[in-house]
């Protein structure tokens, strides 16, 4: 699941600006939807003890994308397809079909966290 909110597509295009929005946004909702079996999730930012102990527990992914890099995201998004709420408009449900999308992992499936991790690291050498 990518949490964003694509600008209108230009003409030739599957979907117009497509940057990542902030995850925690999503924090109320996110654990049912891991525990129901959501395998991955993109956004920006920081997430929830409840969603990093959801995924640890069902063996899920969050990844983080770039903010502010929207355009080029975009064109790594081959095809888009309303799948549900259409008359939501840009936060209608969407099938993305991406190639090579640059993500990085963020939390992984053992609940490693790299936004606490890189501070540690950080602190380390200051």
């Amino acid at each position: 699941m990518y949490y964003m909110e694509p600008s209108p597509a230009r003409e030739g295009r599957p979907i117009g600006s497509a940057g990542p929005t902030t995850a925690s946004r999503i924090d109320k909702y996110a654990p049912n939807l891991i525990d129901l079996g959501l395998g991955a999730m993109i956004g920006k930012g920081k997430r929830s003890q409840a969603v990093i102990d959801a995924v640890v527990r069902n063996g899920c992914v969050y990844f983080a994308a770039v903010g502010g890099a929207g355009a080029l995201l975009s064109k790594r998004i081959l095809s888009s397809e309303v799948v549900a709420y259409d008359d939501l408009g840009t936060e209608a449900i969407r099938k993305l079909q991406v190639t090579d999308f640059p993500v990085i992992v963020v939390i992984d499936s053992e609940g490693n966290n790299l936004y606490e991790t890189a501070i540690r690291e950080y602190e380390k050498k200051v």
